[in-house]
């Protein structure tokens, strides 16, 4: 398949990412039992992982979308642009942060310390994907779909210029 310069090929199937979301959901469900938590997926690459598991969780939830880009083609800028902040209401409440994916962790590292300055009683990293390979930064991601490698992938609500968000799986590009 050919996104404008980029040839890709799959990479994680749809069933694999339902299997992911599924032992994702789990997770938060049995951390977060007895607790209301409010969620924060991270727009734009976030919005098909994030409405998936959203459907599976039980938690008492509150959704309140955030987005924070540094990415530019296929590698992160290195800046980060906060378009859409933390709400201050998140003040002494617990917070789950839902990111399509981690690679140098650059922009999460910036949301944190924007998020933490807002005082939230506990803050949670939920990644689809991680690249621990790429890692730039020091915190920690709690509840990980998958670890990959270094590769660029698109599809799922992740994009190459803006493109391939749609697609059902995902695609890594051809080497």
């Amino acid at each position: 398949m050919k996104i404008k310069d980029l040839e890709f090929e799959p990479f994680v199937t749809e069933a694999e990412l339902a299997e992911v979301v599924r032992r994702t959901a789990e997770r938060i469900n049995a951390d977060y039992a007895g607790r209301k938590v409010v969620l924060c997926p991270v727009l734009t690459g976030s919005f098909m992982f994030f409405a998936d598991l959203a459907r599976q969780l039980t938690v008492e939830n509150e959704v309140c979308f955030v987005k924070y880009t540094s990415y530019e083609g296929t590698a992160s800028s290195g800046r980060v642009d906060a378009s859409l902040p933390f709400p201050a209401k998140v003040k002494d409440r617990d917070v789950l942060i839902v990111e399509d994916v981690i690679d140098t962790g650059i922009s999460m590292d910036y949301m944190l310390q924007q998020l933490r300055a807002l005082q939230p009683r506990s803050v949670r990293v939920c990644a689809l994907f991680y690249k621990p390979g790429s890692m730039q930064k020091d915190f920690r991601v709690d509840y990980v779909g998958r670890e990959i490698g270094n590769e660029f992938i698109v599809g799922y609500g992740l994009d190459y210029d803006q493109q391939g968000r749609t697609l059902k799986e995902v695609y890594v590009v051809k080497s």
